[in-house]
């Protein structure tokens, strides 16, 4: 309601809102297809070089999720500024959204991007690929990696496929963030609904960990160690012809 009684009606830009927000769904998706198909070119020792364009590639998409997170916050925070301060005249809602977007894009900086969280696990996994397939790395990626835990540079062989919940070898498993250990998916997301309905906390369940809070939003899938058990399990299968 504004002075008056006149309404204002925001059902336009809520539409817009939503449409922008499965705009970020897809780019989100559009990451992990081009993260997938440069673990594919490692495991096929095809041209690195087609796998640095695919980081190129990745780093665009930042970019581009970026600029759109900035459109979404500049129209969300137009809009509230508008419900709450409801002014007499009305200002020319495109200039205000504007200004705003202006006012976050100067503190941009790209090396930010880097820091995106899909871009940062394609990087992880990457290395990790380069690892357990032997292909070299180059010297700029060693630098920018010298501080990633070691842990997770291991081989094939020094890999753990068992679940730590089911004591069983993983099919889908999915890696903390916060502590490094990897589980069957269903198995811990299975534990921490049972403890969110006892409104307790679910405890990393790998024996000696400290982490004491386990979030679904601290899982992600951990595509090299899949590629691993499954590359094993075809070996096994061969030998066994």
């Amino acid at each position: 309601m504004m002075p008056g009684g006149s309404m204002i009606s925001f059902s336009g830009v809520d539409t817009c809102l939503s449409s922008l927000k499965n705009c970020q769904s897809s780019i989100s998706t559009g990451m992990d297809i081009a993260k997938n198909v440069a673990l594919d070119l490692v495991e096929s020792h095809n041209d690195m070089e087609e796998v640095n364009e695919i980081e190129r590639v990745m780093l665009e998409y930042a970019a581009l999720s970026r600029d759109v997170s900035h459109y979404v916050q500049a129209v969300e925070d137009t809009v509230n500024q508008i419900k709450r301060d409801k002014p007499d005249v009305l200002p020319d809602l495109k200039d205000v959204v504007h200004e705003k977007i202006n006012a976050l894009e100067s503190r941009d900086n790209d090396l930010e991007l880097q820091s995106h969280e899909k871009f940062v696990l394609f990087k992880e996994q990457l290395k990790q690929m380069k690892t357990q397939f032997g292909v070299q790395s180059d010297a700029k990626e060693n630098e920018a990696f010298e501080q990633v835990d070691e842990d997770i540079a291991v081989t094939q062989s020094q890999m753990n496929f068992i679940c730590p919940i089911t004591q069983e070898e993983m099919k889908k498993p999915v890696r903390n963030k916060n502590c490094g250990h990897t589980y069957e998916e269903e198995a811990i997301l299975g534990i921490i609904q049972r403890r969110q309905q006892q409104k307790k906390k679910a405890r990393c369940p790998k024996v000696g960990c400290n982490n004491l809070e386990v979030k679904k939003s601290d899982l992600v899938p951990d595509e090299v160690l899949k590629r691993a058990i499954d590359s094993q399990n075809k070996q096994s299968r061969l030998s066994s012809q």
